[in-house]
């Protein structure tokens, strides 16, 4: 072993140590002394050349999603660093860790006004939970260890400055050490048995229970199940939890508020006692979601989340499965109820509805069959990315996933653009397995350069872009709250020859009787190592506003309701009283079209 080593490449080693494959970023004259050590570390860890550093924080940032290891990205000083910001804030959002290393001018000439050299400090103090700037060679491998026990202690981001000047320095090869043997993830939480006691009891008294499942129960699919048939409570979950359980489970309702499934919002419209596992649902403040609920209670294993949305009846601090497991201990099953019923109906209806739209086989192209035949054509293993807009809408109600798929995308901060960047790191995280990214135009567009990287890196994803020429997410928004649409619109793209152009497979859907030989030639390029793109073009149709339904006949006039069911072609939905009627039932008053976003 040297007596000497640079310390640029200390900190790679550093890196490698805590298990890091893929380090995401663009090279530039402050983070060359980064390059150069991992040049000397290439075999042990891959670097990852992107288009644009925004797609390196936020591969980092998907990467961190799917697998709950730090995510790892760089950028030059000035705009090479402040390019990363996108992605870091999704990771800081979405509370994930990420190691974000940013160079910086050499001592020098900081302070100095000099070229790039900006205070860089004000900057990332905002998004990182821990920021420092290395002052020595000889701290470099500690301050970069440090950041990544802090990203990982925070579940957020690390930054990390380097003057570039520091990283070429010669520093004793054993004079460093690192942390990384002694990490630990914190046990699960026990809940306390004597309020899960009290839990069951105000379960087994609801008339209307409810189950709302957040990403805190991922992994917890059977036990939510059980839960569900037990308590014969529906079963609700956020958006970002859709696949926590099979898109076929009878009691199953989707997700709630403008970006779910009608059946979530009138169930939870109507539900007495709500139980909250493991969510920070971010819209029950801005909407009337809980407004008819006589009892929430509430278990999480942040302190900081309990109480937070709305009033609690009961809060228990615990890890969800764990409470799961001790709750289904404790309970027997109840018969069926007339609000089980009415539920299960509503879910059929609802499912009917969805399973005919996407299987008209005349007409305009829809998005609704173009994901109905990726859901049929996706391999049992497959990784989804999922973009945001009305992608994200489209996906959580007509991407009907199985317990071996999973997807992820940009939640709470909620950035378009995240898919492609993300499965580029799913597919190098995971290339044993298929895995889509799935996005609208406009979100395409802002990030597309990287089918390239996707190329350059021999990653045989399938990209579907969602082409209606349209921010449609934000049209659906402006024809509630605008006079008109403005700024929504734009001009058409070939994105199958952009796709060619940049070295990719490009297909182009344009009718419904494309589908079938479309991906069967997609996924036959994608099987041989080739990235694919397919440009479906798709209708610029809304999806229908569950948050705010016209078909209730107590409500709403016939020539309202007709006028509705024609726009969104749902002639067969039935409002959720008629089930709750039929069920000997009468709706608890909570009007669903007053919930709002």
């Amino acid at each position: 072993m040297p007596a000497t080593q640079r310390a640029a490449e200390a900190a790679v080693q550093v890196i490698e140590h805590w298990g890091v494959k893929h380090i995401y970023g663009i090279p530039g004259g402050s983070i060359n002394s980064l390059m150069d050590g991992l040049l000397a570390e290439q075999d042990r860890i891959r670097y990852v050349q992107v288009r644009h550093e925004e797609v390196g924080a936020m591969a980092a940032s998907m990467h961190a999603k799917f697998t709950g290891h730090v995510g790892v990205c760089f950028g030059s000083a000035g705009p090479g660093g402040t390019h990363l910001l996108n992605g870091l804030y999704d990771a800081k959002e979405d509370h994930v860790p990420v190691l974000a290393i940013i160079g910086q001018f050499g001592t020098a000439g900081m302070n100095m006004d000099t070229f790039q050299e900006i205070n860089e400090d004000p900057i990332y103090s905002d998004v990182a939970a821990y920021h420092r700037v290395v002052m020595t060679a000889q701290q470099l491998p500690h301050v970069i260890d440090e950041g990544i026990r802090q990203a990982y202690a925070n579940q957020g981001v690390a930054v990390v400055q380097i003057p570039v000047d520091l990283g070429a320095v010669e520093i004793p090869a054993d004079g460093w050490f690192d942390s990384s043997s002694c990490f630990q993830r914190p046990p699960a939480l026990i809940p306390d048995p004597e309020q899960v006691k009290q839990a069951a009891e105000l379960l087994l008294q609801a008339r209307r229970p409810l189950v709302f499942a957040g990403i805190g129960t991922r992994g917890a699919g059977p036990e939510l199940m059980e839960l569900s048939q037990k308590l014969k409570a529906p079963l609700m979950t956020s958006a970002l939890n859709y696949n926590v359980v099979d898109s076929s489970y009878e009691g199953f309702l989707g997700s709630p508020v403008r970006v779910g499934r009608k059946p979530a919002n009138e169930a939870v419209a109507n539900a007495d006692v709500v139980l909250m596992l493991g969510t920070n649902q971010p819209f029950i403040e801005v909407t009337s979601m809980f407004q008819n609920t006589k009892t929430v209670i509430q278990v999480d294993n942040d302190p900081a989340k309990l109480g937070k949305r709305q009033r609690t009846a009961l809060a228990i601090l615990g890890d969800a499965k764990a409470f799961l497991v001790q709750l289904n201990q404790s309970l027997g099953s109840v018969d069926s109820t007339p609000w089980w019923r009415a539920n299960l109906k509503n879910i059929a209806n609802w499912n009917a509805y969805c399973a005919r739209l996407e299987a008209v086989a005349a007409g305009p192209l829809t998005a609704y069959q173009v994901l109905g035949k990726i859901s049929q054509v996706a391999s049992d293993s497959a990784l989804f990315t999922v973009d945001v807009g009305d992608v994200t809408t489209n996906a959580v109600r007509h991407l009907h996933l199985t317990p071996g798929q999973d997807w992820r995308t940009s939640g709470l901060f909620a950035t378009m653009g995240i898919a492609i960047p993300g499965s580029i790191a799913a597919k190098l995280d995971a290339p044993e397995r298929q895995v889509w990214s799935l996005s609208g135009d406009g979100a395409a567009t802002m990030v597309m350069q990287d089918w390239a990287t996707q190329v350059q890196e021999r990653l045989p994803i399938v990209n579907v872009v969602f082409a209606n020429e349209q921010f449609g997410f934000i049209r659906d928004e402006q024809e509630v709250t605008n006079s008109g649409y403005y700024g929504v619109q734009f001009s058409a793209i070939d994105f199958a020859k952009v796709a060619e152009g940049l070295g990719a497979k490009g297909f182009t859907l344009r009718t419904p009787s494309d589908l079938d030989p479309v991906f069967a030639a997609a996924l036959e390029a994608a099987a041989v190592g080739s990235p694919v793109v397919i440009d479906a073009k798709v209708s610029g149709e809304s999806p229908i506003p569950v948050e705010a339904l016209l078909l209730d006949p107590a409500k709403y006039s016939a020539a309202q309701i007709s006028a509705f069911t024609e726009r969104y072609r749902a002639q067969e939905l039935l409002p959720f009283a008629t089930f709750l009627a039929e069920e000997g039932l009468q709706e608890a008053g909570l009007s669903v079209e007053s919930g709002g976003f």
